[in-house]
């Protein structure tokens, strides 16, 4: 599998940094390494961080927030074809819920899966992300992984979190989020695609991709697959108004409304700049709906942090909306886009924006800022509530957990976590989780209050599961 090298134009800037299976019962009681002391506003057209040039066919882009859709008449496909080694089992038939039993406090259980994954290897933020879970409407998974013959592939798990049923691939360059429901799943990955002629401004070409979200339902058959950059047969990644995958920090999530999809993710930027052109990046949400067509959503835009990283996203119920949070060098903060401050840091590269949890007419982040910890709850942008957690990481996680939150975060070989309440409180003691943590790795909500993460090893992937006392 092909990676892009760290190549720039003038402009640019280094983002920082299978059936078998084992079950163990565990009972518990990147630097990003940006420094950028200006942003690309003026350069790209942001007016407060918030538009650019070109990104639909006629040259127009609209503005982040919720009054503007992002809508690309010029990006293209519909239902695809099958994957290539389509799944020889549908889904089991509806048998009810996964009965996951509560104990007195924390259950971390471990299932060990085989799989043909890349590994952990490197976690900085333009490093291919090993593995991605989805949790399913009745308590089971489905697991994604950048296989190591330059596949992505995907299985059902289990109520007991162990593949059922044979695995299928699909083409991707790299994986990097997954979610489901009843009738299938849904896979963000990246491709293959065209930088054209440039010329750049400066330094040296890359390859350039594009990112897509691609639809199977629960027996594997491809049902589409939608483009969510804008390149296409008129408009290559070195053409002025592209939005494409370069080399730079492009990880990005999915949530969903139970009808349509949203990815929110890392993006470069192509602006001409006379007879040449130079690449920023920013950040950019699409929204899809359940045909595989770009939706005309209020919340969706074409360019909203610049720069960004830690793109993150949770859909609100109580507020109708898809809530996101950026790490940016804009004012050098957490922020929603583009730009509300969530959170006031420093560009010493320590900033960095965990996972983003709707709770209520609320949200609740976690960041990190120094190495240390913090919880931020807040509703239209400024923080209204900050918890100095006293945990010393620079990459924290959370996700919902029972009738709170979990807090989790890489501790010598393995990780460590610990139950907060609705207001950001510590419940209990912190404890142990068994596997090794990654950076850029989400730990995924699942029905019955649980809370799963992928860990991908040499040949396996080992899936922590934390159950709720009851």
């Amino acid at each position: 599998m092909s990676r892009p090298s760290p190549r720039s134009s003038i402009h640019a800037h280094r983002m920082p940094p299978m059936t078998n299976w084992r079950r163990v019962l565990i009972v518990g009681g990147t630097a990003i390494g940006l420094i950028a002391a200006t942003t690309i506003g003026a350069a790209i057209a942001m007016t407060g961080g918030g538009t650019g040039a070109g990104d639909g066919t006629d040259g127009a882009e609209p503005t982040a927030g919720p009054s503007t859709a992002a809508v690309e008449t010029s990006a293209s496909p519909s239902p695809s074809p099958s994957p290539t080694e389509p799944a020889s089992s549908a889904a089991p038939a509806g048998d009810g819920m996964c009965d996951r039993a509560p104990a007195a406090g924390p259950d971390v259980t471990v299932t060990e899966v085989d799989a043909n994954v890349i590994g952990a290897g490197g976690e900085g933020d333009t490093d291919p992300l090993p593995a991605a879970l989805a949790a399913t409407p009745d308590g089971r998974s489905w697991l994604a992984w950048d296989g190591t013959d330059d596949r992505i592939h995907l299985a059902r798990l289990d109520c007991d979190d162990a593949i059922d049923g044979d695995a299928f691939d699909l083409e991707g360059v790299d994986l990097q989020d997954v979610i489901a429901d009843a009738d299938g799943v849904t896979v963000l990955v990246t491709r293959e695609g065209d930088c054209g002629d440039g010329p750049l401004c400066g330094g040296e070409s890359s390859p350039c991709r594009t990112m897509h979200m691609v639809r199977f339902d629960n027996a594997g058959a491809q049902v589409w697959d939608r483009q969510v950059t804008n390149l296409n047969d008129d408009r290559s990644g070195y053409d002025d108004g592209a939005r494409f995958v370069w080399w730079y920090q492009h990880h990005g999530r999915l949530a969903s409304d139970g009808s349509n999809t949203a990815a929110y993710f890392g993006v470069a930027i192509t602006v001409a700049n006379g007879g040449c052109v130079d690449i920023h990046q920013g950040d950019r949400m699409q929204v899809v709906d359940s045909d595989g067509n770009l939706a005309d959503h209020s919340d969706a835009f074409a360019v909203g942090c610049s720069h960004s990283w830690t793109t993150r996203i949770a859909w609100n119920a109580d507020r109708d909306e898809f809530g996101m949070v950026c790490a940016t060098d804009n004012q050098c903060r957490i922020a929603v886009p583009a730009y509300t401050t969530v959170a006031a840091g420093e560009c010493d590269g320590s900033l960095f924006g965990g996972d983003l949890v709707a709770v209520g007419g609320g949200y609740w982040t976690a960041w990190s800022q120094g190495g240390q910890a913090r919880l931020e709850h807040f509703t239209d942008g400024p923080s209204d509530a900050t918890v100095d957690t006293g945990v010393d990481t620079g990459h924290p996680h959370l996700v919902a957990y029972g009738d709170g939150l979990l807090l989790a975060w890489g501790s010598g070989d393995g990780m460590k976590a610990q139950v907060r309440d609705t207001e950001g409180g510590p419940v209990g003691e912190p404890f142990a989780i068994g596997v090794p943590d990654h950076d850029y790795q989400a730990f995924k909500a699942y029905p019955d209050g649980s809370a799963a993460y992928p860990a991908a090893g040499d040949g396996s992937i080992r899936i922590a599961r934390v159950t709720p006392p009851a």
